[in-house]
């Protein structure tokens, strides 16, 4: 008998990758299944990024590259973090990666040991926690809730701060929820890790194009937390290159080369084309995305308005991401046909089941009360999906 490791046997599945798989097994079964579970936007890569790819495959950009990323790239990122973040980050503080996943991982190795404590916002991206417990850290965990739009305080942080404190990790603009902090929100968070000592914070701002009533505002920024911020983002959202895998991290020098060498012993360099992309992506200026962001609004007013007409589904208003994430539970205790909802897993499952409309539950998202519902997909299916719920929400009683 094979024996796994504990690593692994400890490390849960993620909950929106095991959802799509579901719903694609589901509709290979023939059945009419509407996936919002994946947070993929449903455009193209534009074409003047293809094309530079194109370019790269003539110009036999097709050996090794360096662990870190081209210099070029690098000098192209550093750039764009002065035009959009308004942070100086020199190539040597820059490390482009296989997808901002790997970002992630690459930091948390970095500078977590076995032990020391994590503190992670709840909601938060499912990956968060399984890779600090990969890295035998403990997770913290702070909770929010709808009524305080998802976002943690100054003194929440301090409260959950000890000893063994090292790392933060949250999105801003937040997936699971779609919030987006304020600048003042955000001061007042950075007030107290300002104050701390080996104490750091990883700022995920992977979706910081995807923006509807405000500037997103670079963590890094603010006073007194340059030298403890690590900037993680990437290409996947806001340039719609989910399958290209390519992220990157803006950090302090010591920090940038600690997620090298590890990148050098994982996967060396990112892949040479989508590099070579990449630095076509990063020379834009983010009006051109403006297209992609106007439809993500109006789909969202669109959800919005559609889940404002069911009883019993409380919802805030996002201003970014393309996530909603309701509050359903007031009907957790309702039944139909001998099925009863007691949490958002079973009311995951039940509206998969019943209404063919796949979304993911809270609790993946440390949020029990809540499902997350992707509108990354037309304004016409969105549409169809919410009439779906509401039909089989309404049964409940």
């Amino acid at each position: 008998m094979i024996q796994i490791s504990e690593r692994v046997k400890n490390l849960a599945e993620s909950a929106t990758i095991a959802m799509a798989a579901k719903s694609r097994e589901l509709k290979l079964a023939g059945k009419d299944i509407i996936s919002l579970s994946l947070g993929e936007p449903d455009f193209n890569t534009p074409d003047f990024i293809k094309a530079a790819a194109k370019q790269a495959i003539d110009d036999n950009f097709s050996k090794y590259m360096p662990v870190p990323g081209y210099l070029d790239l690098r000098e192209a990122i550093s750039e764009k973090f002065k035009r959009d973040n308004n942070l100086d980050y020199a190539p040597d503080q820059i490390v482009v990666s296989t997808g901002a996943k790997q970002s992630l991982i690459n930091t948390i190795l970095s500078l977590v040991n076995p032990g020391d404590e994590v503190i992670v916002p709840a909601p938060y991206w499912v990956t968060y926690v399984e890779q600090v417990r990969m890295a035998g850290g403990v997770p913290v965990i702070i909770e929010t809730s709808i009524d305080s739009d998802f976002k943690i305080t100054g003194e929440q942080l301090a409260n959950a701060l000890t000893e063994k404190s090292k790392l933060m990790i949250f999105s801003n603009p937040c997936n699971p929820t779609g919030s987006v902090y304020t600048k003042e929100e955000l001061e007042d968070v950075a007030k107290v890790v300002a104050g701390t000592e080996n104490f750091y914070v990883i700022s995920d701002e992977i979706y910081e194009h995807i923006v509807f009533n405000q500037k997103n505002v670079s963590f890094a920024s603010l006073p007194g937390v340059y030298d403890k911020t690590i900037t993680v983002n990437g290409v996947s959202k806001a340039f719609a290159m989910t399958g290209w895998r390519v992220g990157y991290i803006g950090a302090p020098k010591a920090i940038a080369a600690a997620c090298g060498k590890i990148q050098g012993q994982y996967t060396s360099g990112t892949g040479s084309i989508s590099q070579r992309a990449t630095k076509r992506a990063m020379e834009t200026d983010p009006t051109e995305l403006q297209f992609m962001v106007d439809a993500f609004k109006s789909r969202r007013d669109l959800v919005l308005r559609l889940l404002g007409e069911i009883d019993g589904v409380k919802i805030n208003v996002p201003e970014g991401a393309f996530y909603v994430f309701p509050d359903i539970s007031s009907f957790f205790g309702k039944s139909v046909n001998g099925r009863t909802i007691n949490n958002a897993s079973d009311m995951s499952l039940y509206l998969l089941d019943e209404a063919l409309v796949a979304l993911v539950t809270g609790e993946a998202f440390g949020d029990p009360n809540c499902i997350r519902l992707s509108y990354a997909t037309s304004e016409e299916i969105l549409t169809e999906a919410i009439a779906r719920i509401k039909n089989v929400l309404d049964k409940l009683s």
